[in-house]
Formats: structure tokens, sequence, C-alpha cells
């Protein structure tokens, strides 16, 4: 028995790794989440048994002591286990805590990286997340922290050049808000909606009125001065 923890990519399907069809053609069981593309479960066998764990939002099918505790009883009565992430295990995907709880049961997993929507959503766009002269390191931040913690680790006095947020549209107008304590309200600010998906849309604003806008989940936003250098590509008619 064997569970394979794959990453889904930032939305588009085809967007999945070739390592990791290869996976789900061979599923006995898939565990996916909310962000993860529907469309990639077309790759897996018939009679592939398909359980929608899904977390977003105010909305949590399920806990995920119970996500944990679901893998490993497939994972005992099948050969074959699927836990299908969006983005990547391993970015804010919890796929670490997943991992610990197979390990405490001895059971064998491996994982399967996949684009996170903090690189892919972006670059599909052609936003330089990193730019000479402009901007030489990247921090990729959670929004949202979890309430059930007794400290906050983000403190948002981050100096990296180019700052991306995950999950962070609930709280956008308090996380700008700290943000503003480091930096000018006047720098520049993108938001991707759905992004690699057909409804993907693109929002320009600053630190000082970003949070003024109507956004959709889910959603990332980019904080820098590479926002300006994408405004450039963004408007090119050629």
């Amino acid at each position: 028995m064997v569970v394979y923890l794959i990453g889904a990519g930032p939305g588009d399907a085809d967007l999945i790794t070739v390592k990791a069809v290869k996976a789900i053609q061979n599923a006995d069981v898939i565990l996916y989440d909310y962000l993860a593309n529907e469309e990639i479960l077309n790759y897996a066998p018939n009679g592939t048994k398909k359980i929608y764990v899904g977390k977003k939002a105010g909305e949590h099918y399920k806990t995920q002591d119970e996500i944990n505790s679901l893998i490993v009883d497939e994972a005992l009565n099948n050969e074959n286990v699927v836990r299908l992430k969006g983005g990547d295990p391993f970015v804010f995907g919890r796929g670490g805590e997943e991992i610990l709880e197979l390990m405490r049961n001895n059971i064998k997993f491996e994982v399967i990286p996949g684009v996170t929507s903090a690189i892919g959503a972006p670059t599909s766009l052609g936003l330089p997340l990193t730019h000479r002269g402009i901007a030489t390191s990247l921090t990729i931040v959670t929004g949202h922290e979890d309430p059930t913690k007794e400290n906050e680790q983000v403190k948002w006095d981050y100096t990296a050049d180019t700052l991306v947020i995950l999950m962070g549209i609930g709280n956008i107008e308090k996380n700008t808000n700290e943000i503003m304590k480091y930096r000018s309200k006047d720098t520049p600010v993108c938001v991707i909606e759905s992004g690699t998906l057909p409804e993907e849309k693109v929002i320009f604003g600053t630190l000082d009125n970003i949070s003024k806008e109507k956004i959709n989940t889910p959603a990332i936003l980019i904080i820098g001065d590479v926002v300006d250098i994408y405004k450039e590509i963004y408007n090119y008619e050629g």
C-alpha cells in the first residue's frame, strides 16, 4: 500500500505533472480538495473511489484530523491511494501533517510536487515575481493563520522585494493595513482571481486602496514594484 500526495497545480487541469497523471491512472482511491480541478479525476480508471475532502473559508467539509484518519483508513484497505491537493502539497497544503500521520501508521508514501498558485498564476500571465534591477527576493505568506494558534507568526515586516499572499482575501483590509506599517501606501498591488482558469481576472491597485475592490476567491495578492513591470506587459497590444 502506498499513498501518493499529489499537487494538482494552480487550477488549469493541463498544468498537472506527467508523473502525477501516471499515479492517478493507477489509483484505487482518490481523496481530493476543493482547489483541485475535478477534470483531473478523469484520468482515474473506471471504478476508482473518489472522496471529496474539500476545505475553503467558512466551509470545512472535513477537519484536518478527519482527513488524516480517512487517508490512513483508505491506505490500510487499498493498494494505491491518491491524496490530490490544490497547488503544491507543501505550500500551505498541510502535506507535512499528512505525511507524519502516515509515518505514525507505518504507511509508505510518495510526494509528487505541483505548481503552486503563488508561482503558476502570475507566471502564466507573464507577471515576473523577480526582475533584474527591480526584485531579487520573494516571500510567500499565508493571509489567514490557523485561529487556534496561541501566537500569530505572520508579522508583515517582510523585507523581500515581492510579497505574495495566499488565502488572504478574507483579511485583506487588516493585512494591508499591517503591511503599510512597513511599506509605502502607494506600493503597487495586483490581485489574480481564479488564476489559470477561464474565469481568471486581474485587478490592480495599491496597498492603500486594493481592499476597496470587489474580489472573489480564490485569489492571490502580489505586492511590489514588479506589478508596475507587469502593467506594461498587461497593456501590450502586440
